[in-house]
């Protein structure tokens, strides 16, 4: 999008125009996939001196990736943006950017499942120091602090348990000392949070889920800061990933109606929750904008909305009696991920990959996506299920 002359434009516009150049595309509006490796070049001149970060090879950038990036750097309010081939690829890209053997990272206990299994499989082997801790701790972080302790990784909310972090207080507790901080912004995106405009060093997201939101593109997004830019873009290009052409396109078109379907979500989702919480299977809703969810406070204090996606525990924990709720499903399919057009529904359970704070409900927990079905054919299927349920 063109340098602008009345200021920065607000989000649903940087969404639709952000990226788009159509006279370098023949007039296309929408950034075509370039589907290239080798890119040649007219002579030795411009081989020898082809700029850093221009398109000299299809790895490193093309049109329609460096159009993303831009895209994503403007909704960010970033200093640049890198795009990787999944939301763990773009993880792994930015904590070890920052790292080395022997250094400390801190991650919150209540983070995404390949996250941790990155950390225990990948991290640990290569020497990091991995330590989970409570994501209600705020402020409080800085007694985990040492010496060689590199990256605060945040994740807020959490993807399951949906506990609200204090990012205002863990950033501030991290500029003391100079650590790295890394949010995983996938649940609210740019829409219903800046991380970079509250301090954070580098945002990341799965832009498989809302930004793509078809439910057909794995990718992942990077936004950072002046300071961390360089570290992450190298890191990436240093480990060889790279998104595909296809999912660029395909994300990038995602982007242009994120904002539409960003509101349905949210706003079908609390409706959705509100309802649950007064219903008696309902043991209590874990929705960031609902009080019944730790950290509320934190939402209202550093968020602009809520997404599609929370989790709700039920009276009821045996497996065998959930599962005759889940199998019936009509509308709701059951899978993994979220953000997509459909609604989703899962069951977790979520005590056994928690060791700083520990998961104490006895009830089972079930995790939703609200998708762009009408409510009330959802409600229905929701209600149906729990009458398989009692």
């Amino acid at each position: 999008m063109s340098s602008s002359k009345t200021g920065r434009k607000k989000d649903a516009t940087i969404m639709t125009h952000a990226g788009m150049d159509p006279q370098k595309h023949h007039g296309a509006l929408n950034v075509p996939p370039y589907r290239m490796s080798t890119v040649a070049f007219s002579s030795l001149e411009e081989f020898m001196n082809n700029p850093s970060g221009t398109t000299a090879y299809g790895r490193t950038s093309t049109p329609s990736m460096k159009a993303l990036e831009d895209a994503i750097t403007a909704l960010e309010n970033a200093h640049g943006s890198v795009i990787a081939p999944s939301g763990l690829s773009a993880i792994v890209t930015a904590i070890t950017a920052f790292t080395g053997a022997g250094d400390h990272v801190l991650i919150t206990d209540n983070c995404y499942g390949p996250s941790r299994r990155a950390a225990e499989n990948i991290f640990k082997r290569f020497g990091l120091d991995v330590e989970y801790y409570s994501p209600m701790m705020g402020a409080e972080i800085e007694t985990l602090f040492r010496t060689n302790t590199k990256v605060l990784f945040m994740e807020s909310p959490g993807s399951l348990t949906f506990e609200v972090q204090d990012i205002g207080a863990m950033t501030a507790a991290t500029k003391k000392v100079g650590i790295k901080t890394i949010l995983d912004n996938s649940w609210a995106t740019p829409l219903y949070l800046k991380p970079l405009d509250l301090g954070i060093d580098v945002a990341m997201m799965s832009g498989t889920k809302y930004v793509s939101g078809h439910s057909d593109a794995l990718i992942g997004t990077l936004a950072a800061n002046a300071a961390s830019y360089d570290a992450v873009r190298n890191q990436a290009i240093y480990s060889g990933i790279c998104a595909g052409s296809e999912e660029i396109y395909l994300t990038l078109r995602g982007l242009r109606t994120m904002g539409v379907r960003m509101a349905h979500h949210s706003k079908a989702a609390l409706d959705i929750a509100h309802w649950l919480a007064g219903h008696p299977a309902v043991k209590r809703v874990l929705h960031p904008a609902l009080p019944s969810c730790p950290g509320h406070e934190n939402w209202k204090k550093y968020f602009k909305g809520a997404s599609g996606t929370f989790s709700l525990v039920l009276h009821e924990g045996e497996r065998s009696k959930i599962a005759k709720m889940l199998d019936g499903m009509e509308l709701f399919r059951m899978g993994f991920s979220w953000g997509g057009f459909e609604s989703l529904i899962v069951y977790e359970e979520p005590a056994s990959a928690r060791t700083a704070s520990p998961w104490t409900e006895t009830g089972g927990l079930i995790r939703l996506h609200i998708g762009l079905e009408d409510i009330d054919d959802l409600k229905a299927d929701i209600e149906a299920g729990f009458t398989r349920l009692s």
